[in-house]
């Protein structure tokens, strides 16, 4: 039953999300288009098809540790979901992405259309200030600005080295990083044809205060996230 729910789950996840690319296609000819409260209504569409069809819910926790204003959000990273749903939950966020999701065809001009910022992983300083750059931007107009430390998926009960750009961010412009943990890929797994029903968690941590020294701060990050995620993946596994 599992598998024929994640294929149908598939299918119409794939045919939706077709749709309403095709639908936005022309909004994203017009420059000043706002195509945000359309992308929210995508992500809600998508949340339904998991509900109803796979049986994967959600709550969320901590929301109250998330400020008023601008604000840095650096999150676990293991699945897909995480890449759609901040859109619903935060609601003036931007993600910060990767370059090459930028240039897909279609996905990218929505991407760049909601706001996203792009960086260059192989761009070395150069890129690293623009990052900075648009980063101070977006938070000083008072949007929430999402970021993967990690760079990449993770697989529940892993973890890669947390990059460094984060706490360049966190140093440079000297505003609150709310940590963020979750259990997104018990269900949705990296590149995984199989949905498993169950209810993903979304814990926001309290912010870690401007004032530490870099090195310090991605310690404390990555403390702070690593255990959170790792409580929450024990406490799905319980009976």
């Amino acid at each position: 039953m599992i598998v024929l729910r994640s294929l149908l789950f598939n299918v119409l996840f794939f045919a939706y999300t077709a749709w309403t690319a095709l639908w936005l296609a022309p909004r994203l000819l017009t420059r000043h288009a706002d195509i945000k409260p359309q992308v929210k209504r995508w992500a809600g569409g998508v949340l339904w098809l998991l509900d109803r069809v796979v049986g994967i819910t959600y709550v969320l926790r901590g929301v109250e540790h998330i400020p008023e204003g601008g604000v840095l959000l650096a999150a676990k990273h293991q699945s897909a979901w995480d890449t759609m749903m901040f859109h619903l939950f935060v609601p003036h966020s931007i993600y910060v992405t990767k370059q090459e999701v930028t240039r897909i065809p279609l996905y990218g001009a929505v991407a760049r259309g909601i706001g996203s910022i792009s960086i260059d992983r192989r761009g070395g300083a150069k890129a690293l200030k623009g990052l900075i750059r648009d980063c101070r931007a977006a938070i000083e107009s008072g949007h929430q600005v999402i970021i993967f430390p990690e760079g990449t998926r993770t697989a529940p009960g892993s973890s890669l080295p947390y990059q460094p750009g984060v706490a360049a961010i966190y140093k440079q412009i000297g505003a609150p990083v709310v940590p963020v943990a979750l259990n997104s890929g018990l269900f949705w797994g990296r590149r995984s044809f199989i949905k498993q029903p169950g209810c993903i968690v979304v814990e926001f941590l309290p912010a870690i205060e401007p004032g530490l020294d870099r090195k310090l701060f991605l310690v404390e990050l990555e403390r702070r996230i690593e255990t959170a995620t790792a409580a929450l993946i024990a406490e799905a596994a319980k009976p």
